[in-house]
């Protein structure tokens, strides 16, 4: 069943954009390029009103338990395990013969976190900062060995603690999003300087969720591939039929960079 969202695109200009993060030297605080607040329809996964698949549509929803039951307590209590499940999900799903998971986000839909859910349609990383981030990992002379190969990078998303009742995480299939939709934004760190890709709104872009997700579930999405799968744009959703949820949306997101066959 299709439901109505809100999602906040990007706006095309003649000037540079760009997220500042920790502005001024404030920890938490981030400024926003222009972003336009649009109503969109999203379709449901869940309910087979559509499917999706990987090699096609950069994206794959799986149930896939994990044995870490708290992700906010310190990484050096669960990163180890997770890491490990992430890798044997990714060798099995997409045949990956090296994977590195390099960071993990996890987010909290409440006015008091440090990292609420990104609302902001969007992908990771521009080519050239993704290319960056490949040497930035492995250092120059492996980069370039891998880059001579086929190697991607992937986001897992999982929810934490509870079903995601409210903001569920939703995308844009990646063969109704024209060239000319996307926008390079500039991430503008108090040490380091990065570039994510944005979009722009099109009545064209088709959304897809899966509605209620639960934490033995995960979404595994490409967001860079040096042999032409698309990145997929993705954002949390505001949907009419989550809004009075009393339940907190936490998630957690992976990072991770794969050498393919």
């Amino acid at each position: 069943m299709s439901t109505s969202a809100i999602v906040n695109y990007h706006v095309h200009s003649d000037e540079p954009q760009a997220f500042h993060i920790d502005a001024g030297g404030e920890e938490g605080k981030m400024l926003s390029p222009e972003l336009v607040s649009t109503p969109i329809t999203v379709k449901d996964i869940r309910t087979g009103e559509v499917t999706v698949e990987f090699s096609r549509d950069s994206i794959s929803f799986v149930e896939h338990v994990s044995q870490v039951e708290d992700f906010e307590l310190a990484p050096s209590d669960w990163e180890e395990t997770y890491n490990k499940e992430l890798t044997e999900l990714l060798r099995k799903e997409l045949k990956a013969v090296e994977v590195i998971v390099f960071d993990h986000t996890v987010r909290v839909d409440d006015p008091d976190s440090g990292r609420k859910p990104a609302r902001n349609v969007h992908s990771d990383y521009s080519p050239s900062g993704a290319e960056q981030r490949l040497k930035d990992i492995l250092g120059e002379k492996r980069a370039a060995d891998w880059a001579d190969g086929h190697y991607g990078f992937v986001n897992v998303w999982r929810p934490v603690a509870n079903p995601i009742e409210s903001a569920p995480l939703g995308f844009i299939r990646p063969d109704s999003v024209k060239i000319e939709d996307w926008i390079t934004i500039g991430l503008i760190y108090p040490d380091r300087l990065g570039q994510i890709m944005g979009l722009a709104a099109n009545a064209d872009h088709e959304w897809v969720y899966q509605s209620k997700m639960t934490p033995n579930e995960v979404a595994f999405f490409n967001i860079y591939d040096n042999q032409g799968l698309r990145s997929i744009g993705h954002s949390a959703l505001d949907t009419p039929i989550c809004s009075d949820s009393k339940v907190i949306r936490k998630s957690i997101e992976s990072r991770i960079v794969i050498r393919y066959a």
